[in-house]
């Protein structure tokens, strides 16, 4: 049900043809004619990408008031094919009593829900902290075990 890799599709390009006018003159899609200054006429074709698959660029604007959760785990992983859920929750412990097991509960803080290509950036960046984690001593590294990592970040 995971499936990570996603493959890129090859959209075709849409073209603009270039008729050429029975007076030999070459006039595009909208009727004007292209100067051609004794040169051989311009291509008939013109490759145009509609603007659905240009990539638009993106600046991040900063927004103060913006909540932030705090949440101390994950409690629910679940990719659907469309989406991917991730269900942050916090532990509360409930009043200690003399002779008694602790106990406590764990309660959802913050349920994330994104598409496919953000949670293949989210993968990307994980693995990017993951990494500078397991470099400054705070994670595992690879094949060895969680126990020898009780550090606290």
């Amino acid at each position: 049900m995971f499936g990570w890799n996603q493959t890129e599709s090859k959209l075709p390009e849409l073209t603009i043809d270039e008729a050429e006018a029975p007076n030999g003159k070459v006039t595009s899609s909208n009727g004007q004619v292209a100067a051609t200054n004794g040169q051989e006429p311009p291509s008939r074709e013109v490759a145009v990408k509609p603007p659905e698959w240009q990539q638009p660029v993106f600046r991040q604007v900063d927004r103060p008031d913006c909540a932030e959760t705090f949440a101390d785990s994950i409690t629910g992983i679940l990719f659907d094919g469309q989406t991917l859920r991730i269900e942050f929750s916090v532990s509360r412990m409930d009043e200690a009593k003399p002779g008694a097991p602790l106990t406590g509960r764990r309660t959802p803080a913050c349920r994330l829900v994104i598409p496919p290509s953000a949670a293949l950036d989210l993968v990307q960046k994980m693995q990017q902290v993951g990494a500078a984690l397991a470099k400054a001593g705070y994670a595992p590294r690879l094949g060895t075990s969680p126990a020898n990592s009780n550090k606290a970040i």
